[in-house]
């Protein structure tokens, strides 16, 4: 089958599907609907029409696209018009997770497979209702036991469900935490203190001890920070 004639069975399969499709099943799935013919299509013949599919609908013509999300192949709307569908699905659409749902999402992204213990441990707080409707949600699941830990307790990770919610195709995905923290440092300010007396100049220059150098703590104070510029 030519390229050509191939594009709009793989179109149809990745719009009327309700999960996303990788290129692998999308071959399976075509080849059973034409068992018929002689030569079956290759993977490699599918990846090529993904390929086209993908720059037709990034014209500017059409409101959606054909993206890799979860895992495999979907038509999602383009973000310009988020706001727009959002009215169809109110507020079930719009609902945001809670910051104790982040906060355990979070910790099992970046640590899965994890225990409810270990969550615990890092987060300081039960954490039983929480995971309890992170499973509800779809956006975890159970994958199996902590056979080195007493009584066995269950592990937890991420679905292709929480994937797709933050539209990702894995883990590796996610954003370094060095990337995160490096985000959040903030530099030393310089005051210098003649800045004060704008009101009454005086006619000499600051010298290197009239010039401080403030710096945030981890407690969120104002600190002098009596490292100089330019020493190690």
């Amino acid at each position: 089958m030519e390229i050509t004639n191939l594009i709009p069975h793989i179109e149809s399969l990745i719009f009327a599907s309700e999960k996303p499709l990788t290129n692998l099943e999308i071959t399976e799935l075509i080849n059973n609907a034409f068992g018929f013919m002689d030569e079956k299509i290759l993977l490699d013949q599918v990846e090529a029409a993904t390929e086209g599919i993908v720059e037709k609908y990034n014209s500017e013509f059409y409101p959606f696209e054909v993206k890799m999300s979860g895992g495999g192949w979907q038509f999602l709307t383009k973000k310009e018009f988020h706001k727009t569908v959002a009215q169809l699905n109110g507020e079930k659409f719009l609902k945001r997770l809670s910051v104790a749902a982040l906060e355990t999402l979070a910790i099992i992204a970046y640590k899965q497979p994890i225990t409810k213990g270990e969550i615990e441990a890092i987060r300081g707080v039960n954490s039983d209702y929480t995971v309890q409707k992170l499973l509800e949600k779809e956006l975890i699941i159970i994958s199996g036991r902590n056979e080195k830990l007493p009584g066995h307790p269950l592990v937890y990770s991420t679905s292709k469900n929480f994937m797709d919610y933050f539209g990702i195709n894995s883990a590796d995905d996610l954003p370094k935490i060095k990337e995160v923290l490096a985000e959040q440092m903030i530099e030393p300010t310089i005051i210098n203190h003649n800045e004060t007396e704008l009101e009454n100049p005086i006619d000499h220059s600051p010298n290197e001890d009239e010039t401080t150098l403030m710096a945030v703590s981890e407690d969120g104070e104002l600190i002098e920070n009596n490292d100089k510029p330019g020493q190690d």
